[in-house]
């Protein structure tokens, strides 16, 4: 199954004066997973596309932060 966020490790230098972010993510759009779009694709009411930003709900992904926990809080010092 595809996931939406994706995972990479980045090159950590010997010599970098900073302290490195080893791991670092991004997000995929859905359209990538769909090879096109098919006949009679279920839509939103017009007022919840607008919210949204599709009418099509297959190809709505709501951006979820990475450094946020399942609260709401970001980060280890809040």
């Amino acid at each position: 199954m595809h996931t939406f966020r994706k995972r990479y490790r980045t090159y950590v230098s010997p010599f970098d004066p900073c302290p490195p972010i080893i791991k670092r993510t991004y997000e995929t759009p859905p359209q990538l997973y769909m090879g096109f779009q098919p006949y009679g694709l279920p839509q939103v009411p017009p007022a919840e596309a607008l919210r949204l930003g599709t009418l099509w709900p297959a190809l709505y992904a709501p951006y979820q932060s990475p450094y946020k926990d399942k609260y709401g809080r970001g980060g280890t010092d809040e």
